[in-house]
């Protein structure tokens, strides 16, 4: 099987025997085609994690902004709904835009 994209690059990583041992057999239960393929695809799926994880943290926050604002909204109307329903003052300016 031809490799698609050449890899060019290399990284290195001390081990001790036992890990080692473990690492190739995860490499065997798994069914990777080595050691390289294996960590090949570790980091691929923990940098995919890392991208997903920033891309949801920027949608959190940006709800998080989305409700603030909705209720800044609502106070807002909350407080205009309690001033219509008082009624007209004695002696006070009309509420702006009210229809006399």
């Amino acid at each position: 099987m031809s490799v698609l994209v050449p890899r060019q690059r290399t990284i290195g990583v001390r081990l001790s025997e036992a890990e080692y041992a473990e690492l190739e057999r995860f490499c065997v239960q798994s069914g990777a085609r080595s050691i390289s393929d294996l960590a090949r695809i570790a980091i691929s799926r923990y940098l995919n994690r890392a991208t997903e994880e920033t891309s949801l943290i920027l949608a959190v926050s940006q709800n998080a902004a989305q409700v603030k604002e909705l209720e800044e909204k609502i106070a807002k109307l909350s407080s205009e709904i309690a001033v219509l329903r008082a009624g007209p003052q004695a002696g006070a300016d009309p509420v702006e835009g009210e229809i006399s």
